[in-house]
């Protein structure tokens, strides 16, 4: 029975062997439960469609087996070959160098990253045909945006009769297949499908780059940071912050000051070439630079995503610290949220990071927060 829930989208890379796409379909629908495909999408070149159109399409073998096993023949129309093209936009008929191995692997996480938008949608891939760089391409794109539901296969069919350009599926009536003077029945074939594990890092790194290469590089920063410092949340509309999977409750003028200091980070690191913060704290702001009218007054905005644009809260505050706020009044803020955030963690190293540190140089005390400005979100 078809799974009423998932729109079920096949993804296959594909070169010379068409006979891949009819066998992974094949297995699919010989599961239990059987996977119904919705909609077919095939990655290749123009050599790879010249093959596809003529072996699989003009042939009647695709159609043949539609009829045979119940499939939608239109599933797999001429806009579902995608063919890659070089960055002048222009298609490519193989995969020959560098530049086109870029190009293939900006074309296939593209495709993938956009069919997983969708959460009605589940992706079953096909790692088996096309060349050895597609594959890879495909596995590594599905790891990256792929969700709990989606699927990575590669296709197995008894040796005897793997590649042969003759077979292409197992018919439900037996045929008899015969090449070099050697005969072949198909009622001996088998077809496998092997699911492949994955790891899934959707949902576990941030992830904003457009190329292939792009994504694997910061991929790899929110990994090497992963294990020592979660993200930081800061939740204005919701009205509290979260720093791995604690909720850090605060007042709200707490979460708007920890905010501002974390924009330091975000929004105003003199340093954007730097992937890593490390020690550095060259954000750190000057306490005395904090009691002015322009930190009122960019905190009094973030305020007004707690409580609204003509809360008479916003109307009190800046009128009242119009000047400037206390800087005995900072101090003291820093210090309650800071007990907050050690009692909610309970785990000193750890807080360590997510903490206003109070640093003293060159006479003047300053304040910043140093977890790396990778791990940290304001929404």
């Amino acid at each position: 029975m078809k799974n009423a829930r998932f729109r079920e989208i096949l993804i296959f890379v594909a070169g010379t062997t068409p006979q891949i796409i009819t066998e992974t379909i094949f297995a699919l629908i010989h599961q239990k439960p059987p996977v119904q495909p919705d909609e077919i999408i095939v990655i290749t070149t123009t050599h790879g469609r010249r093959v596809i159109e003529e072996n699989l399409l003009s042939s009647g073998r695709f159609s043949a087996f539609c009829r045979e096993f119940g499939v939608p023949e239109s599933i797999l129309r001429e806009d579902a070959i995608l063919i890659v093209h070089d960055e002048q936009g222009q298609e490519l008929d193989d995969i020959r160098d560098t530049a086109a191995n870029e190009c293939l692997g900006n074309f296939i996480t593209d495709v993938v990253r956009e069919k997983t938008r969708d959460n009605s949608t589940r992706l079953h891939c096909s790692l088996a045909g096309g060349r050895k760089t597609m594959s890879f391409y495909l596995g590594s794109a599905l790891q990256l945006f792929g969700r709990p539901w989606d699927r990575l296969y590669h296709v197995l069919v008894t040796p005897e009769f793997e590649a042969r350009p003759d077979f292409y599926y197992k018919p439900k009536r037996n045929r008899v297949l015969e090449k070099d003077g050697r005969r072949l029945s198909t009622k001996d074939a088998e077809i496998y499908l092997a699911e492949l594990p994955f790891i899934r890092l959707r949902e576990k790194i941030n992830l904003d780059g457009y190329g292939f290469r792009d994504l694997v590089s910061e991929g790899q920063k929110e990994i090497d940071t992963a294990l020592t410092q979660p993200f930081v949340i800061v939740r204005l509309r919701e009205n509290f912050i979260s720093i791995g999977d604690v909720n850090v409750e605060l007042k709200p003028f707490h979460i708007v000051f920890y905010a501002y200091l974390l924009r330091q980070k975000v929004e105003r690191c003199i340093h954007p070439d730097r992937p890593y913060c490390h020690e550095c704290t060259d954000c750190f702001i000057h306490v005395n630079d904090l009691g002015t009218p322009g930190v009122t007054e960019a905190i009094g905005k973030d305020y007004e995503l707690i409580y609204g644009l003509h809360s008479e809260h916003i109307a009190n505050f800046r009128a009242k610290w119009k000047d400037g706020m206390d800087m005995g009044k900072l101090r003291s803020d820093r210090s309650k949220i800071n007990r907050e955030i050690l009692e909610s963690l309970e785990d000193d190293a750890l807080a360590a990071y997510y903490i206003i540190t109070s640093l003293r140089r060159y006479g003047a005390t300053r304040f910043g927060v140093r977890v790396e400005k990778g791990k940290i979100r304001i929404e």
